[in-house]
């Protein structure tokens, strides 16, 4: 079972960057699909961007695509999530996530584990 700890939240202007990070408990890491998903007050979690065990296929939502960037480095049991060019709409807590299996998927329920989420803040 997979237990998964975000860090790297905060408050940033418009315009700025952060590196979320999300590390991994567990022998088995490097078989998890890994996804990072974000909630905004009010709203539904939705999809950020996930990427397949050997980091060779990922997804991005459209909103974030050229922005942010999903990798994962299976020696050091993380995943990471840089943004760049932060805008105050990607405001929400992001949730780092783990699949079982082989395929990248972008639905809340196809993921088996979650972390307890960072805060990102973006200031106008």
């Amino acid at each position: 079972q997979a237990q998964l700890v975000e860090s790297g939240g905060g408050l940033v202007q418009a315009g700025g960057s952060l590196r979320l990070s999300c590390a991994a408990s567990g022998p088995t890491f490097g078989r998890y699909v890994m996804g990072w998903f974000r909630q905004a007050p009010g709203k539904e979690r939705e999809f950020v961007a996930a990427i397949n065990w050997s980091g060779s296929s990922t997804k991005s939502a459209d909103s974030v695509k050229g922005r942010f960037t999903i990798s994962r480095n299976n020696d050091e049991n993380t995943v990471y999530l840089q943004m760049n060019n932060l805008k105050p709409e990607d405001t929400a807590v992001y949730y780092c996530a783990a699949r079982k299996g082989t395929v990248v998927t972008l639905t809340v329920i196809d993921y088996d584990y979650w972390g307890r989420g960072t805060q990102v803040t973006v200031s106008s």
